[in-house]
């Protein structure tokens, strides 16, 4: 077979990033996110253009999942990625992703997922640690609740969501 110098793999993953974009325009909209949908957005934390917390990056030295369901503040979506302001513990955190950095989408009320490679010129992962591995990722609140409940974040488990 001849080689790819399209690089359509290239292409396809450039792709299904515009639907994460899509996805997260519409969910920044004035009607927030639509009946019960809500994503899980997993990222490498130290991909090129990652603006994270350092207390973040610490607890996450190589990957994080946030959740975007019922709080978020301040979602702006452009070309290359998304910022938002989330809250982590009840302390309200600003988190600036590339899609580049995305690794993994997922909409768990339709069932949908997306799973991306990395990125050539993406950092090589460094030896996985233990307490990276095993660690939760943090839910994240999203879209203003009409209740007045301004809680902290809420510690979840996905794991049936990554592959083993």
């Amino acid at each position: 077979m001849a080689k790819d110098l399209m690089r359509y793999d290239v292409m396809a993953q450039e792709a299904l990033r515009g639907v994460v974009r899509q996805a997260l325009i519409k969910a920044g909209g004035p009607g927030g996110l639509p009946g019960q949908h809500h994503f899980y957005i997993t990222f490498r934390t130290r991909g090129k253009g990652v603006d994270i917390d350092p207390s973040l990056l610490e607890k996450y030295p190589e990957e994080m999942t946030i959740v975007l369901e019922h709080q978020f503040w301040d979602l702006d979506v452009t070309e290359a990625g998304f910022e938002v302001t989330l809250k982590f513990s009840g302390v309200p955190k600003y988190l600036k992703v590339p899609f580049t950095a995305v690794s993994r989408f997922h909409d768990p009320s339709v069932g949908f997922h997306l799973q991306f490679e990395a990125d050539e010129d993406m950092p090589a992962p460094e030896a996985a640690a233990p307490e990276a591995d095993n660690a939760e990722p943090l839910e994240a609140e999203a879209a203003p609740a009409k209740t007045g409940s301004d809680e902290g974040a809420q510690v979840v488990s996905l794991d049936s969501f990554r592959k083993k």
